[in-house]
């Protein structure tokens, strides 16, 4: 998305009042997301480029959190809808050259993502934890392999990700770093009984292994979020 002041996208339903009320307006970055566009092009990505996209939930919950000032320019890429886990690695080395400038790329996502079992009140935090456990442990040791065969390899998989979506941006941010970064879960916990937020970083201060993020370094953040958004 090349829009210059994306507005606030509300692509949810059924949750309360009051978070539709919410907004995050940062500043665009038309000409750094139309090079990111020129990587993807060149890596072979079938490309589009939109100046009126505003920021989806994928997006701007995230930055809320992360730069709650909005002071830092944002643009988001959305995954293919037939991207797959090789895919996504690929799409995220595409963009390693913007990393290598400062900028930010954040995959927003979520670790589990079985919604069915989160609207039938389901609570077996165990099996999300399993899960977690196993992506913290491939990612640590740079199991590439590992994570791409995920389906395969790690317990409880296709429970926790019905559909692929919301473990997809994790390749995508694998892809973006180099090969000697070392990667640093930072805890979220498991909420509602099936839902992991734990996150994974790389480049992070070793001491701290925290977001705490020095606004005055970072060129502008790129999300990439769920396809079709």
């Amino acid at each position: 998305m090349t829009t210059a002041k994306p507005a606030t996208i509300h692509d949810f339903g059924g949750f309360p009042a009051a978070l539709y009320a919410l907004q995050y307006t940062p500043q665009g970055s038309p000409a750094l997301a139309a090079e990111a566009a020129q990587l993807l092009m060149a890596a072979g990505f079938d490309t589009d480029v939109d100046d009126a996209r505003g920021l989806d939930h994928g997006a701007w919950v995230s930055l809320r959190h992360l730069l709650p000032d909005a002071d830092t320019a944002v643009f988001q890429v959305s995954m293919p809808s037939d991207l797959d886990t090789r895919g996504a690695l690929r799409l995220g080395q595409a963009l390693a050259p913007l990393r290598e400038r400062c900028v930010l790329i954040i995959g927003s996502g979520s670790l589990t993502h079985n919604l069915y079992e989160y609207r039938q009140h389901v609570r077996d935090p165990e099996y999300a934890s399993a899960f977690s456990s196993w992506v913290h442990d491939a990612v640590v040791a740079r199991d590439v392999e590992a994570l791409v065969d995920y389906r395969r390899l790690a317990p409880h998989a296709i429970r926790a990700h019905p559909t692929e979506e919301h473990y997809l941006p994790l390749l995508v941010a694998l892809g973006a770093t180099g090969g000697g970064d070392v990667g640093a879960r930072i805890p979220g916990g498991v909420t509602d009984g099936v839902l992991s937020m734990d996150s994974f970083g790389w480049g992070l201060a070793q001491q701290t292994q925290s977001l705490r993020l020095d606004a005055a370094r970072i060129r502008p953040t790129l999300l990439d979020s769920d396809p079709r958004r």
